[in-house]
């Protein structure tokens, strides 16, 4: 933590008037999100300056925006890989190495990043901590002209326009205690003279998804190739439709389970195991042949002798990743002795980012706050619930999740009795995609559910443009308006490499 602690102590040097500074675990997110982004200046092996950035969809953030608008709610949720502007959130050195011409370089090198991935400019609010001086006399317009003219010096803004950027607009409001500059900055860019427009293809990522859900039949099956046959059947009926995922539930696949219903519960599901492999295969190759991203549901999996429910997103370009259960409920531990998982993460696909939660994970909304974070726009949820009681706690939280994530979320379970499966005897599932509650979706946040108890395929159209809209223009905004400053949130199993932060520049 050497270089977070100098990180620290140089930012409350340079900014003695505020004495702020970002926290250990905001620079840790940013590290992880975007770690070429970060770039720090070291002296004798102690940083003495930083300059910290982020990718934004600039139509998105738009030219009317405020410092919290631009890191999102200084959680840097506004930053997109795909966007198209890099967004200067940070850049400072400390007082006694500013006659160096450090920050020029720091400018340089952000400058070579932009042209390096190949975004349109360089956009950042600079300060005008001069302005209070002036403010009597001059209109914030009036005083960035004396500046341009260098008719004035300003700290910040003088410097900024020496680095080649012009000012757009002028910005009000933009930084909320602000004293120095009275709270106006000034909407600089950097021009990238070498970008080129990015062509369209098939594969970009698509705003609007098709999303089919498997409201599955528990029934007998004579064998394993009739399993895969009724899989199939839906997968083949779902991409008719030019779904572009295709979601299964929980332990679908638990008539399996009656080749081993003479033995106890805890040995009928390790079993079952043996069949998740080739399902994982059959899935991924579905999942290419009918050009859809399917979702498996679960299935366990035995790994140093302990049970897991472990699931599948296998994508219709041929990959194929793994998601875990984490949360085991009572019943999961005493019947057949499943331990929880330890991974969570985010997935990247063809239609944006999106999260899977298996079942009872749901219920605990720790998990997707931290998938929202990441910039997830769809979660989906495998589940399986035997009576209406445990189905509508799945339900109500998953509509919770929806939103206070401001996001999409997809439940899919299964329905019907099972004879001669032990513990397995009766479900109940109504499955269904939830919105958040404003304008732009369905008033009781419902976008559309399956007929309860019934074998069938939802078929529902999302369009992930509302959640941006949403995001900025809201009736509330949850995922800006968090108090970041009172509480934070972390999965202790994503660390950071802290030596990320150390950049080439001596």
């Amino acid at each position: 933590m050497t270089d977070y602690l100098d990180l620290k102590e140089s930012m409350l040097e340079a900014y003695t008037q505020w004495g702020a500074y970002w926290r250990d675990h905001q620079i840790e997110h940013l590290l992880n999100i975007f770690p070429e982004g970060q770039l720090c200046i070291k002296v004798d092996g102690k940083l003495v300056g930083a300059a910290l950035s982020v990718i934004v969809d600039y139509k998105s953030l738009g030219d009317n925006h405020t410092y919290k608008d631009a890191t999102g709610n200084y959680t840097f949720s506004s930053h997109t890989p795909n966007g198209d502007v890099l967004y200067g959130i940070e850049i400072f050195i400390r007082p006694e190495f500013r006659s160096l011409r450090l920050g020029r370089r720091m400018y340089d090198a952000r400058k070579e990043l932009c042209e390096k991935l190949n975004l349109r400019s360089i956009v950042a609010g600079a300060r005008m901590p001069n302005y209070a001086e002036h403010a009597d006399s001059l209109s914030p317009k009036q005083y960035i002209e004396k500046v341009k003219n260098k008719e004035l010096f300003d700290g910040t803004l003088t410097f900024q326009l020496s680095n080649n950027f012009h000012v757009r607009k002028v910005l009000k409001g933009y930084m909320p205690g602000d004293i120095e500059s009275m709270e106006y900055a000034a909407l600089i860019e950097w021009i990238n003279i070498y970008y080129e427009p990015r062509p369209t293809f098939l594969s970009e990522e698509k705003m609007q998804a098709r999303l089919g859900l498997v409201q599955w039949q528990m029934r007998p099956f004579k064998d394993y190739e009739s399993l895969c046959e009724q899989i199939e059947f839906f997968v083949d009926a779902a991409s008719g439709y030019k779904t572009d995922f295709i979601l299964f539930p929980e332990f679908f696949h638990a008539p399996l389970m009656a080749e081993f219903n003479n033995a106890t519960e805890a040995e009928a599901i390790r079993g079952l195991a043996k069949y998740t492999e080739p399902l994982k295969e059959k899935f991924s190759e579905l999942a290419i042949a009918y050009n859809s991203n399917i979702i498996t549901g679960s299935f366990p999996v035995m790994r140093d002798d302990k049970l897991y429910n472990i699931g599948f997103l296998c994508q219709r370009n041929g990959t194929v990743e793994e998601y875990q259960k984490l949360h085991i409920t009572p019943d999961e531990r005493k019947a057949w002795g499943l331990v929880g998982g330890d991974s969570l993460k985010i997935f990247d696909t063809d239609c944006g980012k999106i999260g899977i939660l298996i079942c009872y994970d749901v219920e605990f909304p720790e998990l997707p706050r931290l998938l929202a974070e990441q910039g997830m726009d769809i979660l989906f949820v495998p589940f399986l619930t035997d009576t209406q009681n445990a189905y509508h706690r799945v339900r109500h939280c998953a509509q919770a999740r929806a939103i206070e994530n401001e996001c999409f979320v997809a439940i899919a379970g299964s329905v019907g009795n099972l004879p001669k499966v032990n513990n397995m005897d009766i479900q109940y599932a109504q499955s269904a995609v939830f919105t958040p509650c404003d304008f732009a979706f369905p008033t009781n946040g419902v976008k559309s559910e399956a007929t309860p108890n019934t074998e069938m395929v939802l078929i529902v159209d999302v369009d992930r443009e509302l959640l941006k809209e949403l995001n900025h223009k809201g009736s509330v905004k949850n995922l800006r308006d968090r108090r970041k400053d009172l509480y934070r949130l972390e999965f202790i199993q994503q660390t950071v490499d802290l030596d990320k932060l150390k950049f080439a520049i001596a």
